[in-house]
């Protein structure tokens, strides 16, 4: 495939292989091994896999690796790793390069789960991990010392949407020899180049905006040759921790119309953001595209768009956040994002619930907040739904 053409259309075209029946459709291969003519020929395959040749589901997949070259060719990395989960993508990508012994920089917003792999999983294995605020950039340069193994953080950290400076965490971390492995979920492959503002590894839960529909749970590990083929892969293929066939197609579907959700979505979402600032009701309204944003300026040089969230800290606390959670009509409870569907989710009370008190304060993640998942619904009829279910507070 050629590198010179446009996002939308590697997001249809991309990694496409055809069988002998010239099928329009990706085909599904649905088989958990492959057959070899000769002895030979499965001894050869063992010592070294040529370009389209597999051997075990659980280490490739014609359907899978359509799909990891097309992740690969729209974030602008060399390869990918397809896995069986967001966080398995996380799990692999730390784990599989680091050791008893390595140091590991990483920022306090992160998802609860990405928290929980850094703080007792790695841990556990004698890993030894700091904890910054990720948008002071001086405490990545007190943290990070000569040896630190890797920095890890999300360019849009969930749930309140604080923005990462990649390329000055880049800096940072390269120059004591540290890889950069950045989780760009919440700002998308569409408005995001995170390897280009210098992530060495960019990981997404594949669940979110690339399925983007609710249908299956997916990861995605992007990054060179040498640490897709010869870090992740030996680890994840050892492990069990690879995308099924299924899920793969059903990725590959999902990216055909990735350009245009995301932009439509966060369309909605930057409405949603401006018709919600200055209402009474809310003590704070949080989008990257807003000028009230501690990083707007930032994710104005960093992002195409401010994304597809919005966040809001309801006044009354937790008992007027339910309130307003049962009040809504269109908008669903739930803990997925990226959906078509909008989402609503009280993350102090399910997504962060295992935090600390003091842990969620810091992080600002109040009693009264709110994530919102903005999908394709009209954006005037989810303002509606949300300033109804205001009015019941």
């Amino acid at each position: 495939m050629t590198k010179d053409w446009k996002t939308r259309t590697q997001l249809v075209h991309e990694g496409s292989r055809r069988s002998q029946y010239g099928e329009m459709a990706e085909a599904i291969f649905l088989t958990q091994g492959f057959v070899y003519e000769t002895a030979e020929s499965a001894e050869a395959r063992f010592v070294k896999t040529g370009e389209d040749e597999f051997i075990y589901a659980r280490y490739g997949n014609p359907t899978t690796r359509m799909f990891e070259e097309r992740i690969a060719a729209i974030e602008g990395t060399e390869d990918a790793f397809a896995t069986a989960s967001g966080m398995a993508a996380v799990n692999g990508a730390l784990v599989s390069m680091l050791r008893a012994g390595d140091h590991v920089v990483a920022a306090r917003a992160l998802f609860g789960s990405c928290l929980y792999i850094l703080e007792e999983v790695l841990g556990r294995y004698g890993v030894e991990v700091s904890f910054v605020d990720g948008a002071d950039l001086d405490q990545w340069r007190a943290a990070v010392r000569p040896g630190t193994k890797a920095v890890f953080f999300e360019s849009i950290s969930n749930p309140t949407l604080e923005v990462i400076d990649i390329a000055a965490v880049a800096e940072i971390a390269h120059a004591a020899g540290a890889l950069v492995i950045v989780d760009n979920v919440f700002a998308t492959p569409v408005f995001s180049k995170a390897v280009e503002q210098g992530a060495d590894v960019v990981v997404y839960s594949t669940t979110k905006h690339i399925d983007g529909q609710g249908r299956a749970l997916g990861g995605v590990i992007c990054g060179t040759v040498e640490f897709i083929r010869k870090v992740v892969e030996p680890y994840m293929k050892h492990t069990g921790g690879s995308m099924s066939p299924f899920t793969s197609w059903i990725m590959l579907n999902g990216m055909v119309t990735l350009d245009l959700r995301c932009r439509a979505m966060a369309e909605g979402a930057e409405k949603i953001a401006a018709a919600l600032q200055g209402d009474a009701r809310l003590s704070r309204v949080i989008h990257p595209g807003l000028a009230s944003h501690p990083q707007h300026e930032l994710a104005a040089r960093q992002l195409k768009r401010g994304g597809t969230m919005v966040a809001f800290d309801i006044a009354g606390g937790k008992e007027a956040a339910f309130r307003f959670l049962n009040a809504l009509e269109i908008i669903k409870i739930s803990n997925n994002l990226g959906d078509a569907k909008s989402i609503a989710t009280h993350p102090a009370t399910t997504t962060h619930q295992r935090l600390p008190d003091e842990q969620k304060a810091h992080l600002g993640i109040t009693p009264g907040l709110i994530r919102l998942s903005v999908g394709l619904e009209d954006p005037d009829d989810l303002i509606a739904d949300l300033m109804a279910a205001l009015s019941a507070i």
